[in-house]
């Protein structure tokens, strides 16, 4: 991959238009090894939406989400990460940044070593949050994903679908404006992965935070479009046909390093492109 060119701070092609989104990409392209991973993407994570992210493997969905908290930085283009440019940022402000930021791995990522209460307490501690604040954030997201049980227990003694739990729990203790998934029903089974899907459409209705989920599989956002999550009932509710959700749901799907699709649910089972209906059938 080639290097891309950074402008110093006092030339105009430095000057970028601040976005008033939580995440764009602005005809962003990357390469490694002279093969071409995104073409020209462009798209838009308003504030408050949750936009599903769909592609074959090696369609550049993990690449995109790097690019996303500047962990790689594109050939060409603008990524815009909650109204900063974030292709020319220096890491101590990526940092920073990061800090805004929710991500679920697919693997949870949790430390063995520590138990689950000082996992989802991490960033908290980092941070240096009084330890009375801390557990209490701690108790109410492990209570959030149903998981309070689970608060002096080791990850080795958790479950797949319940480590993926409280790697969620983690990612939203520090309240982000923006959360990242990636695959988090991977490799679970359809009963775990439905938990979680649950989990996760709870997470956006409760809160309404700005969200983009990568998922290969197609049944979770469509699951996510058609329900809605119940306050008074505390459980999902599937909504009346033709309505949406009251959280705005996207789908984005990308082949050869483009965008296919960017649409609502309603867009993408009405498309005729062929590979669109092989794709959703």
């Amino acid at each position: 991959m080639s290097a891309p060119t950074l402008p110093s701070e006092n030339s105009a092609a430095s000057v970028v238009t601040p976005s008033g989104f939580a995440l764009e990409f602005d005809n962003v392209s990357i390469a490694f090894d002279e093969k071409v991973v995104l073409d020209g993407v462009s798209f838009q994570l308003p504030h408050g939406e949750t936009k599903a992210l769909f592609g074959v493997a090696g369609s550049g969905k993990s690449v995109l989400l790097k690019l996303a908290i500047g962990l790689v930085r594109p050939d060409s283009g603008n990524i815009f990460l909650l109204g900063e440019e974030i292709t020319r940022l220096r890491e101590q402000d990526l940092f920073e940044l990061r800090r805004r930021v929710g991500i679920v791995f697919q693997e949870s990522a949790l430390f063995d070593s520590l138990k689950v209460c000082e996992n989802v307490a991490f960033r908290l501690t980092e941070e240096g949050v009084s330890p009375e604040e801390v557990e209490r954030r701690v108790r109410e997201v492990l209570r959030f994903v149903e998981l309070e049980q689970t608060y002096d227990m080791r990850p080795s003694e958790l479950s797949g679908g319940m480590k993926r739990r409280v790697a969620i729990a983690r990612a939203i203790v520090t309240e982000p404006e923006v959360l990242l998934y990636d695959s988090p029903t991977g490799g679970l089974d359809p009963v775990t992965s439905n938990t979680i899907i649950e989990l996760i459409m709870k997470q956006r209705d409760v809160y309404k935070t700005s969200a983009l989920l990568v998922t290969h599989r197609l049944q979770d956002a469509f699951t996510m479009a058609t329900h809605q999550f119940d306050r008074a009932s505390n459980q999902m509710v599937v909504l009346p046909k033709g309505q949406h959700c009251e959280v705005p749901m996207s789908f984005l799907i990308l082949r050869d390093g483009k965008v296919l699709f960017d649409g609502d649910a309603h867009q993408l089972a009405a498309s005729r492109d062929d590979y669109i209906r092989e794709y959703i059938s």
